[in-house]
């Protein structure tokens, strides 16, 4: 498919250039003079790729790009600058620029640079539509625009297609199923079985059952044939979620399935061969427990074929109003509420929180405050009092200019402790750094009494 570019330039020579030197290679070439033509031309011939330069008549490049950046964020646009306009490209970029080229160039570095564009344009759209995708077939979509989640979804892109096994790590509440749902919904088997297993939840004397099926009178209570998920999976795809939780006697059954894509049920001599693709999923270090002998190393391989690692929400703070904005609008639209919002107090608490449980996490406090929180504009008062202790903790004092009464403010934070540890006074001395004797004494100063739960 021909790709649309619009060149706009207010220098005749500069397009007659660029398009000379493009005329050979399978571009449809738009042109503009001026920033404002460049919108209009934007807005009406639809470009996969933009070429503005900084410096134009009526509108610059600057204020063109921040124009089409707010009809379409996604577009690829490389800004065209020159000499001494290195602050101007910088500053391009943070507004959504993709790269910058310099005059004069090189006509090769200008076709390199097009290429670059429209393959990151390219893969931005078949992104998209896998979230699309997802979104329709489970109801559940993966959120998030930072570099870490746009780096897993394009290896998710890349790889959906294939028979790879995958193996999915991460923390508890990264998101893992979400992404073994895209890769099987994206993949030549998506209208296939697809079948999930947690291993973690199921005896060990159950899951060779579940896996693998088992013949009538295999063991009591075996009254009939049961297909185990490898069979129900032929075709389609396997989830493995918690693999890392499986016994080293189940994992080398496991394992003769991935090598030799057949499996026996239990009580049975048939030997039955199964087309399965396999995802699997942990937040364990598989490749420690190969060397402290809990997981086989041959088998570590063979799931680890495809890795892809999730990133912890610590490390994609920028996700985070977007995933507050997603659970906010799911929830206020399940009890029937209208819209609701943080304020930006709220906001910058969710923002500096540690969420050890990750976007599971941030959805159950969005879900409890969609419930709880009586007004539509979520305050501090309104979150729940490990967020706003977190926050004070991480905060450093600073003292204000007209001075603090010392004394008001230990009261508070002694106040502050007992309530957020049900007043364990053992726990809120902890909390204060401080031994319990120690605390004992300060409430008796400041006159602070009661519950005491201490044990």
């Amino acid at each position: 498919m021909t790709k649309k570019i619009l060149i706009a330039d207010d220098e005749k020579n500069m397009i007659w250039a660029m398009k000379r030197a493009l005329k050979n290679e399978d571009y449809k070439i738009i042109t503009a003079s001026d920033g404002k033509e460049a919108v209009e031309k934007f807005k009406k011939e639809d470009p996969d790729l933009i070429l503005l330069d900084l410096r134009m008549p009526e509108m610059n490049g600057m204020e063109a790009l921040r124009e089409i950046k707010k009809e379409d964020s996604k577009i690829p646009v490389i800004m065209i600058t020159a000499h001494g306009t290195m602050e101007s490209a910088i500053e391009a970029m943070k507004i959504g620029a993709l790269d910058y080229i310099s005059k004069p160039f090189e006509i090769e570095e200008l076709k390199v640079q097009i290429r670059k564009a429209l393959d990151i344009g390219d893969m931005t759209k078949q992104i998209e539509f896998l979230t699309e995708e997802l979104r329709e077939k489970t109801g559940k979509v993966i959120i998030g625009d930072s570099d870490k989640i746009k780096k897993v979804l394009e290896i998710v892109n890349r790889v959906a297609k294939s028979n790879a096994t995958v193996l999915i790590t991460g923390e508890s509440g990264t998101g893992k199923e979400l992404i073994a749902n895209a890769i099987h919904y994206n993949s030549d088997r998506a209208d296939k079985p697809y079948v999930k297993v947690n291993c973690g939840a199921l005896p060990e004397n159950l899951l060779e059952s579940e896996l693998f099926g088992h013949e009538k009178g295999a063991f009591t209570g075996a009254v009939a044939r049961k297909l185990g998920r490898f069979e129900r999976a032929d075709g389609g795809t396997i989830f493995l979620d918690e693999v890392g939780e499986i016994s080293l006697p189940m994992q080398v059954k496991l394992l003769r399935v991935l090598q030799e894509k057949e499996l026996e049920r239990v009580g049975g001599t048939e030997t039955i061969k199964v087309d399965v693709r396999i995802v699997a999923a942990t937040n364990k270090d598989l490749k420690k427990m190969t060397e402290e002998g809990s997981f086989r190393e041959d088998l570590y391989y063979r799931l680890n074929v495809i890795p892809i690692e999730l990133p912890p929400l610590s490390e994609r703070r920028e996700d985070i109003p977007q995933l507050i904005e997603y659970f906010l609008e799911k929830y206020c639209r399940e009890i029937g509420r209208s819209k609701m919002k943080l304020s930006k107090e709220a906001l910058d608490i969710f923002l500096n929180y540690r969420w050890k449980g990750n976007i599971r996490e941030l959805e159950n406090v969005i879900e409890r405050l969609a419930i709880l929180c009586e007004g539509d504009i979520i305050e501090k008062n309104d979150l729940p009092r490990e967020l706003v202790y977190e926050n004070n903790k991480n905060t450093e004092f600073i003292l204000p200019k007209e001075g603090i009464n010392l004394e008001e403010v230990e009261k508070n934070l002694i106040q502050q402790a007992l309530e957020m540890s049900d007043y364990n006074q053992t726990k809120a001395a902890k909390l204060l750094g401080i031994t319990r004797h120690t605390l004992i004494y300060r409430m008796d100063k400041y006159n602070i009494s009661g519950n005491k739960k201490d044990i």
